[in-house]
């Protein structure tokens, strides 16, 4: 194995990649390929914190457009990154790699309430931490999690890894073929140019507080520790 180019990392997870084929659901195969991914870059001596999304389950969004109470839909896609923040956990730890999950939700049965100093903690001792339920807060997307716990840990990076997209572009590549890919950008760049990258919130507190992001393609096998020693495989945002 190579050389870890950061120390400590956040590691933005989507709830449908959790999906594998299915698109719904929780993959059983689909997260143990994840997690052998992520024990790699832990063998690394990375420091490991995973958001994980819930869109695999519920999104908030489709709840308030069916007509329910916003916050009461995003509260329910809390607990859905909760179920996956689990999953993840057991098959992490039956893989050899010692795993925390820090919900935002007090649910002193099934995880840890999140303590900034204990999560640090738990860092420095070599554990990963997965972050569940978003900030426990409703109209606040995982991505502003990622942002506002990248910030909070003092993280060298966000990875943000998307389901087979290489990076950014400045149009959907799936729709359009003439689509072009950003090497890098800046934070402004993104807010400016309306790119969807994370939403405005998300953008904002990484150019506060100066924490690079890299968008790359989950799906290719072995790129989580590629980028993670640096390789330049996606696109680089504030760095």
């Amino acid at each position: 194995m190579g050389q870890a180019k950061y120390k400590r990392i956040v590691l933005k997870l989507s709830g449908e990649a959790m999906a594998g084929d299915d698109g719904f659901g929780i993959d059983p195969q689909t997260i143990a390929v994840m997690a052998e991914e992520i024990k790699e870059v832990h063998d690394l001596g990375v420091e490991i914190a995973i958001v994980v999304g819930g869109g695999n389950i519920w999104r908030g969004v489709t709840g308030e457009e069916l007509g329910m109470e916003r916050a009461q839909a995003d509260y329910m896609g809390m607990l859905a990154t909760v179920m996956n923040a689990l999953a993840l956990q057991d098959v992490l730890e039956n893989s050899g790699v010692p795993t925390r999950v820090a919900s935002a939700i007090e649910m002193r049965e099934i995880a840890e309430t999140y303590i900034r100093r204990k999560t640090i903690r738990h860092l420095e001792k070599g554990r990963v931490v997965i972050f569940a339920a978003g900030t426990g807060n409703p109209y606040f997307s995982t991505d502003t999690l990622s942002a506002l716990r990248a910030a909070e840990i003092n993280a060298d990076v966000i990875l943000m890894a998307k389901n087979d997209v290489d990076g950014v572009y400045d149009r959907d590549p799936n729709v359009n073929k003439d689509a072009q890919k950003f090497e890098t950008l800046s934070h402004l760049d993104v807010i400016s140019k309306g790119l969807q990258v994370m939403d405005a919130t998300a953008s904002s507190l990484s150019m506060d507080n100066e924490i690079p992001l890299i968008v790359f393609n989950l799906n290719q096998p072995g790129n989580i520790r590629r980028v993670v020693e640096g390789e330049n495989i996606g696109t680089i945002v504030g760095e």
